[in-house]
């Protein structure tokens, strides 16, 4: 997760308090944030929250929220295919940028549920074509 401090949420309850990281609360709101390069050890842990929120409660939906330069491919795809897989419903919202791989992310929510926020940007290039060069029509 980089190099800076990960915040405690602090919850109030009956018993008294209980402190979460970030990332586990919104994950229990049914929240994963991408928010780094993806590569097999991020793809990993997305693909974890997405099938423990999928045996959670497979009607209900699931919130992908991307901020991410972009990364591998296979990494990306094994993402893509457990998005893909799982039956809960999926939303993706872009927050600041979806490059690249990231991109495909974005578009792999369900219809109707894809959003990009005001200032948020998607990038996407055409793919390396293994030492050929021009536009994917053109080869």
């Amino acid at each position: 997760m980089g190099s800076y401090t990960i915040p405690n949420v602090v919850e109030r309850t009956p018993q008294g308090e209980r402190s979460y990281d970030v990332f586990s609360r919104l994950l229990s709101e049914r929240i994963i944030f991408l928010g780094t390069e993806i590569d097999d050890g991020v793809a990993n842990v997305v693909i974890a929250q997405l099938l423990h929120l999928e045996s959670s409660a497979p009607e209900t939906e699931i919130a992908v929220y991307i901020n991410s330069p972009g990364g591998s491919f296979t990494s990306l795809m094994a993402i893509y295919d457990t998005m893909t897989f799982v039956q809960a419903p999926i939303s993706t919202f872009c927050v600041g940028q979806a490059a690249s791989t990231a991109a495909v992310l974005l578009a792999g929510g369900d219809p109707g549920r894809r959003f990009v926020l005001e200032h948020a940007r998607v990038l996407l290039g055409q793919p390396a074509s293994g030492g050929r060069q021009g536009t994917v029509s053109d080869l």
